[in-house]
């Protein structure tokens, strides 16, 4: 089995889809638009930055959704896709996924995103394996806390490495595409690593390693 394994955020699609969740919850007046913009931005930079405290930022995250129900949840994050992400949609990326389906291999994201964000995405790209970071769900709500290992940094290793104890073969090769320095430990864990259309720290970072550096973009 040769395993190939995408970054969501700012790879497959063409923007951070849990910066831009914030940014909708904000356009449906669900938060305070100052306050909530204030720590979205915030959050963000220190994700660039490689210092975010994943626990502080999905509790963030996940505060507005924890007394909505699972209908208005759903209702949400249908028209998050129809009016937000499908505009982030990459040709190439199409392309690129497809090229690895057509080759025989297995293909699956690896997300810092909760799956409550990311997995939809990932479906509508037409990948059926979403690792993400999972949120905490107790009588059927968010408790703004997290289940297991957060999927993010080293944690994609640990959550990876879960995944294929499930599995009935393990990969002969495993090829991982993304843009962040975040994701340099399974990175250098793959294979063979492709840095798309990478943040300044992993792009200098792969030219001295001499890993392919691609864009996804125009």
């Amino acid at each position: 089995m040769k395993l190939t394994i995408f970054d969501l955020d700012n790879t497959l699609i063409a923007g951070d889809s849990d910066h831009a969740w914030g940014e909708f919850l904000i356009s449906k007046e669900l938060v305070d638009p100052i306050e909530h913009a204030k720590k979205n931005d915030h959050f963000y930079l220190q994700y660039q930055q490689k210092t975010l405290d994943i626990h502080e930022y999905q509790a963030f995250v996940l505060a507005p959704l924890m007394q909505l129900s699972q209908q208005t949840k759903q209702a949400l994050h249908d028209e998050f896709m129809q009016t937000v992400i499908a505009d982030l949609r990459l040709p190439k990326a199409d392309a690129l996924i497809q090229q690895h389906k057509d080759s025989g291999d297995k293909i699956i994201i690896i997300t810092a995103t909760n799956s409550f964000v990311a997995a939809p995405i990932g479906h509508w790209l037409g990948i059926d394996t979403v690792i993400a970071t999972e949120p905490e769900i107790v009588a059927g709500q968010f408790t703004g806390k997290l289940s297991g290992t957060p999927c993010f940094q080293e944690g994609k290793i640990t959550r990876l490495q879960e995944w294929l104890t499930e599995q009935t073969q393990s990969p002969t090769e495993i090829t991982f595409y993304s843009d962040s320095i975040n994701d340099l430990p399974l990175l250098e864990y793959a294979d063979k690593p492709v840095a798309v259309d990478p943040d300044d720290t992993l792009r200098a970072h792969s030219i001295a390693q001499h890993w392919p550096v691609i864009s996804l973009r125009g």
